[in-house]
């Protein structure tokens, strides 16, 4: 496999291997923290603003940067290096020893509202009794933290979410759900996260929010982005309910 290592900013340690043949990703460390996600982020800017021939779109994770290109157009390039892994990794490099300033993208703080447990909920009691808490104790520990999103993926708009209270990691389902529905907060291990639609999922659902999380017919089709602050505030079912109907509301008309 091509692989090559270099450095970002204050001799940060990055490493370049292809991932296929239109496609590098970048690892920037191990550890999902703060710190890291500053770091993609900054790295992530200063490639987008100054973009190499052949650019498609980089997709930003918890501990890596995936950059995709068109090759022939990375290969037609005057790039440095003879095949596109070469030339891609050529740019990465110089990006890197671009001086780091602070990132200018600014987080958004979101208070997400959500209903727990019940029908909602349906795995409220199972991460209560896996973390030896009461299930009022997991609501108020879910909703105390400060959430930062570090990614999205696997499904448009779906944020993957650390910060989490370490008391209340709950492993993924043996067996996933054939359908889990649109709003679903659920917790997988040290994270928490949102889905922004009907599908097939192995968390375990604590609750439902009434938000759209994801709408093509929205400028920024997500409502969450990377580096976002998210905060979940409990709201009951007739809370629930009445914000649903709202949504709907105003999404038809």
């Amino acid at each position: 496999m091509n692989e090559q290592v270099g450095s970002f900013g204050m001799n940060i340690p990055i490493k370049i291997y292809g991932l296929s043949e239109k496609s590098i990703t970048i690892t920037f460390g191990t550890a999902i923290e703060n710190d890291l996600l500053d770091l993609i982020t900054d790295f992530n800017q200063l490639l987008l603003q100054d973009p190499f021939a052949g650019l498609i779109t980089t997709v930003p994770a918890y501990t890596t940067l995936t950059v995709f290109f068109d090759p022939l157009s990375v290969m037609l390039s005057d790039l440095p290096g003879e095949g596109c892994f070469e030339k891609v990794s050529a740019y990465v490099h110089k990006i890197a020893q671009v001086k780091r300033e602070k990132s200018k993208v600014t987080a958004n703080e979101v208070i997400i509202p959500v209903c727990y447990g019940g029908d909602l909920g349906r795995d409220l009691l199972t991460v209560a009794r896996t973390c030896n808490l009461s299930e009022a104790e997991v609501m108020d520990m879910h909703t105390a933290g400060q959430y930062t999103v570090f990614m999205i993926g696997f499904v448009p708009g779906f944020a993957y979410m650390g910060g989490m209270d370490a008391r209340l990691s709950t492993p993924r389902k043996e067996i996933p759900n054939a359908k889990i529905p649109a709003g679903s907060v659920g917790i997988a291990g040290n994270q928490t996260g949102i889905y922004p639609m009907e599908t097939p999922g192995g968390w375990q659902i604590i609750g439902r929010t009434p938000l759209k999380m994801f709408d093509v017919n929205r400028s920024q089709p997500s409502l969450l982005k990377g580096g976002d602050r998210v905060t979940f505030k409990a709201i009951d079912i007739k809370e629930f309910n009445a914000m649903l109907k709202y949504e709907y509301e105003n999404q038809h008309h």
